[in-house]
């Protein structure tokens, strides 16, 4: 197995103090790694399910509020503005700590979903949304951050996958659900008040069971988070793999918006298959594509971070194309062609996901792995912006919203590129060395 490249830093500036690295885990090292993962994993459930509502429910939300495709696209790009939210709040997780944060999180979350479920007129929706996708930004954040800091080295990748299986497991309940839902009038209403219900009923369990990070703790010790600031990231140590990271995020975060959103509308506003025949497609096709995380995770620790990220991203854009773009007219087995794609891209997509959190977490010392998250939750915004933006104004002049999102498709491309010439590899590596930290003082 050839060794990972070494993590290069800018010249010119002192990196910043990281606190001491994390020795063997002992038998009480172990029991603690294991309720943070459970801890994750139920998390990650959650909002994976309330994470899917607006985008599965898009086309009775349209229903409802009387939109038409423009229209409903126009109201996602508001809701775009809760990455701000999103920021705001990871950027307190480096300097409060990462327990209180998912905590505050997961508290907002559920009254959020209690709001949007309420809403009498389009504008109270789209201001409800903001606030609980906010909320969920912040706890994905502070989740996945955690796994890194409290897993062995050769651990973070498979801990990311289980994250990252969690979440998609919630967003195939949500899509479960949706055709029973489906037969009442308040159909996706009825999904955010079962959103409300349950991060309510799980809100003491998280209390009690989740722990703060012990890295983080060392590092508050030491004055690591207090030293920094907002915009620490863009430090000359931390610069280059900065910026390079963000506008990726902003190419994938273009078409990831735009395949990820729109996949339930396409069939039965488009294929026009029933809510039941989609369901199931999803399902089954999203069912093969969780083998992608455990292929994301042996690809990140035997090819790298770095090559598993530019490999799967041309390769998930090809899937898109062929959902989108599909299928030909007068195809026998429409569902099935829907089916292949679906699942061959979720394979890409779920194993780029495992490579790229487990790269962005190791990239950036503990004083900033939680800010980064929320500066990609800003560039996450700006993408879903451009995303619904675009369908907007180009689905009527272009044939269809279809159409449009199979060529926002392609803007992950150029993001796969710039991963493979610019990021740094930190497979095998510990936290400090793969973000260049100087031991503590003492």
């Amino acid at each position: 197995m050839p060794e990972p490249a070494e993590c290069r830093s800018s010249e010119g500036e002192t990196p910043i103090a990281a606190p001491p690295a994390v020795s063997d885990i002992d038998s009480e090292g172990a029991a603690r790694s294991s309720r943070v993962i459970r801890c994750v994993i139920a998390l990650m459930l959650y909002q994976g399910f309330t994470m899917a509502i607006l985008g599965t429910g898009a086309s009775w939300i349209a229903q409802s509020f009387g939109l038409d495709q423009s229209g409903i696209a126009r109201s996602f790009a508001w809701i775009s503005l809760s990455a701000f939210g999103a920021l705001a709040l990871s950027r307190t997780a480096d300097r409060v700590g990462r327990r209180r944060v998912v905590l505050w999180a997961m508290a907002g979350t559920p009254l959020s979903a209690l709001a949007a479920a309420l809403a009498p007129g389009l504008a109270w929706l789209i201001v409800a949304a903001i606030s609980m996708y906010a909320f969920l930004g912040a706890a994905i954040a502070g989740g996945i951050v955690m796994l890194a800091e409290e897993l062995a080295i050769h651990d973070r990748a498979r801990g990311q996958s289980y994250a990252a299986l969690a979440g998609a497991l919630g967003a195939g309940l949500c899509i479960v659900v949706m055709p029973l839902a489906a037969r009442s009038i308040h159909s996706w209403r009825l999904l955010l008040f079962a959103s409300a219900t349950f991060g309510i009923l799980l809100w003491p369990a998280m209390l009690r069971l989740m722990p703060e990070s012990q890295r983080w703790e060392r590092a508050a010790r030491s004055g690591a988070p207090a030293s920094t600031s907002f915009y620490a990231i863009f430090d000359s140590a931390y610069r280059r793999r900065a910026v390079v990271v963000l506008i990726s995020s902003l190419f994938g975060a273009s078409a990831a918006t735009a395949t990820d959103s729109w996949s339930y509308f396409h069939a039965v506003s488009v294929v026009h298959l029933s809510p039941a025949v989609t369901s199931m497609l999803i399902v089954v096709s999203g069912g093969i594509g969780l083998a992608g995380f455990g292929c994301g995770s042996w690809l990140s620790e035997r090819l790298g971070r770095v090559r598993t990220v530019a490999l799967a991203w041309p390769l998930a854009a090809i899937g898109a194309l062929w959902y989108y773009w599909g299928p030909p007219a007068h195809f026998a087995w429409p569902a099935l062609w829907l089916g292949a794609g679906f699942a061959w891209r979720s394979v890409m997509v779920n194993a780029l996901m495992v490579a790229a959190n487990s790269a962005v977490t190791e990239l950036f010392p503990t004083s900033l792995r939680s800010t980064i998250i929320g500066w990609l939750a800003i560039t996450n915004a700006l993408g879903a912006l451009i995303s619904h933006s675009s369908i907007a104004l180009l689905a009527g002049p272009l044939g269809g919203l279809s159409q449009v999102v199979g060529y926002l498709a392609l803007c992950g491309l150029p993001g796969a590129v710039l991963w493979a010439l610019f990021i740094d590899e930190t497979r095998g590596m510990t936290l400090e060395a793969a973000a260049g930290e100087s031991p503590a003082a003492g």
